[in-house]
């Protein structure tokens, strides 16, 4: 059975920003997020091009609603569309892919696994979908951009070992 990670924007967008998001949805792996999710942050933000590479978009049910709205009043920081993924990958126990720390502690509490932009280079990596240097590339185009929030420790230990394969 494919392996299903619920993501939310952050992930797609530091994809998007390293080159590396078509071949994420060459992974084993089938994505989805929210649809309300799909609605504010990415419809209009290339979400005809994701669809087409093969993201689904799932609605919650009032149950999933409930959750949600739950996870929102417990921690009001998080957006809606970030509560709705959480809700969406707790029901169906599914994997989180979130690059917000707030949202990542939540789904631990909630013991929803959870994995960020980082995790998922490792396993483009373990499984060569893409080429080392396209790897490389991609992290140190996503490591640049000043939204960056990925741990600099991790990045640095990751473009070290990228490099020492180029060589």
């Amino acid at each position: 059975m494919q392996q299903v990670l619920v993501s939310d924007t952050s992930v797609l967008i530091d994809l998007k920003r390293g080159s590396l998001l078509e071949a994420s949805f060459c992974l084993a792996f089938r994505f989805v997020v929210p649809d309300l999710l799909y609605e504010r942050e990415l419809k209009n933000w290339g979400g005809e091009d994701l669809i087409r590479l093969g993201l689904v978009v799932e609605a919650l049910d009032g149950e999933g609603v409930s959750l949600a709205l739950a996870y929102r009043k417990r921690m009001p920081a998080l957006s809606l569309p970030d509560c709705f993924a959480l809700a969406l990958a707790q029901i169906h126990s599914w994997i989180l892919l979130s690059g917000d720390s707030a949202l990542g502690q939540l789904a631990t509490d909630e013991a929803v696994e959870c994995h960020g932009v980082l995790w998922l280079l490792d396993v483009m990596h373990d499984t060569a979908v893409v080429s080392i240097r396209e790897l490389y590339d991609g992290l140190t185009a996503i490591s640049q951009h000043p939204r960056c929030r990925l741990p600099k420790p991790e990045i640095r230990r990751r473009l070290v070992n990228y490099a020492d394969r180029l060589r």
